[in-house]
């Protein structure tokens, strides 16, 4: 399978080794300690997420890809296993402009639910009919078998099945080849040294920025409202609100990229919870603005190179204060989709929230002394937000007790 070169019989502790492969039809080189497998390789330093990983034993068959040609077990492959070896993923089966008819099979018998074991079971069709014994004349009585080695935790079999039979009776002459290799920059992720060909240039983003934000229909992933109050007039708070500049310098984890025409804007922003750190590039537009009521109303929409996206309605409303201070009110509908979706809806809203809690208290500052905050503000941490979270329940479960008595 793989094409052994002369290496070194002992590498010292995390120390890291070059491994040059062929990945989707592009040549690279990652450098990656001995023990780690080829999914994580793929995954964090390629940025090839598409192959998945559920049991990381060699069972389920989620990380299927191909080796040389034949299926093999991603999680089970040491990386540098594979130096020379020639490896496509569920990414160089088919592209969204050319879907392989694989793909499309599945699609059209909605052979998926959850998605999560679709790669899996699209390789392992593939090497099933392109490679396996009877190739594309295979019976599909056969079939279950046959495609036992890649589990569907939603028990969608039916519908993968009938996608498999159909590909394989409309190709009797052969399984066309996969559609999406060839040359191309692979994009990698924090984290990992380079890799050959996969450097970008330092100035331009990660992701491509829409042109316009656009949010999707229907109910928000979260919705949250927060209300702050600050020790400065609303005059003060407005004239922050009021200038993008100062606004986006007490965002925690933003950066202002670029001043665009109507109203819209270029920026970077990014999400940390422990281990999870997420860095997005995207636009913002503002489509509201009342001086008068003090009302701001901005779109945003970004994505980063791992395929987490959000999008947000996000309306801010600075109102007089009886003390002669200033009420912030905040409110946003979150959009949530890719890794950033799997913290759920509870979790995400005490991010949000936090966030929220954190740019009053920088708005004040700022509207305070005139200028950004001396430390920008940064996501809250795993620690800080788990101590204000269970504060925050803790003192709404005291102020029912009191409810009660």
């Amino acid at each position: 399978m793989t094409r052994p070169q002369a290496r070194p019989e002992k590498v010292a502790a995390g120390e890291s080794v070059a491994i040059t492969m062929t990945v989707n039809g592009t040549e690279v080189t990652v450098h990656a300690p001995p023990r780690v497998h080829l999914a994580d390789v793929l995954r964090e330093q390629l940025g090839l997420t598409g192959t998945h990983l559920g049991c990381e034993h060699g069972v389920c068959g989620m990380c299927t890809v191909l080796v040389d040609g034949a299926a093999a077990r991603a999680c089970l492959l040491f990386a540098v296993q594979c130096d020379g070896a020639d490896v496509v993923t569920v990414e160089g089966l088919g592209s969204p402009e050319e879907q392989h008819p694989l793909q499309q099979a599945f699609s059209a018998h909605h052979g998926l639910q959850c998605g999560f074991c679709t790669p899996g079971m699209l390789m392992s069709s593939y090497d099933l009919l392109a490679d396996g014994p009877q190739g594309t004349a295979i019976p599909p009585e056969d079939l279950p078998v046959e495609m036992s080695g890649v589990l569907c935790r939603c028990t969608g079999y039916r519908g993968i099945l009938a996608a498999v039979a159909d590909v394989a009776a409309e190709h009797p002459d052969g399984l066309p080849g996969p559609r999406a290799c060839g040359a191309r920059t692979l994009v990698g992720r924090g984290g990992g040294r380079p890799q050959s060909g996969a450097e970008e240039p330092a100035d331009e983003p990660r992701v491509q920025v829409p042109a316009e934000v656009r949010l999707p229909t229907g109910a928000p992933s979260v919705s949250v409202e927060v209300r702050s109050e600050l020790a400065v007039p609303v005059e003060k708070a407005w004239e922050v609100l009021d200038d993008f500049h100062r606004l986006a310098a007490c965002l925690p984890g933003a950066e202002l990229v670029e001043v665009l025409a109507e109203n819209r804007y270029r920026g970077r922003a990014t999400v940390a919870l422990g281990p999870v750190k997420l860095a997005f590039d995207g636009l913002a537009q503002v489509v509201e603005h009342a001086p008068d009521a003090h009302r701001l109303r901005v779109h945003a929409q970004g994505a980063d190179t791992g395929g987490s996206t959000t999008q947000a309605d996000i309306r801010l409303h600075a109102e007089p204060a009886p003390d002669g201070g200033t009420v912030l009110q905040a409110e946003a509908a979150l959009f949530l989709s890719g890794r950033i979706a799997q913290f759920g809806r509870a979790l995400a809203g005490d991010v949000s929230r936090r966030l929220f809690e954190q740019f009053a208290v920088a708005v004040e500052e700022n509207a305070r002394t005139g200028r950004a905050p001396a430390t920008p503000a940064r996501p809250p941490g795993a620690l800080s937000l788990l101590a204000a979270t269970l504060g925050a329940r803790l003192r709404a479960a005291l102020r029912r007790l009191r409810r009660t008595r």
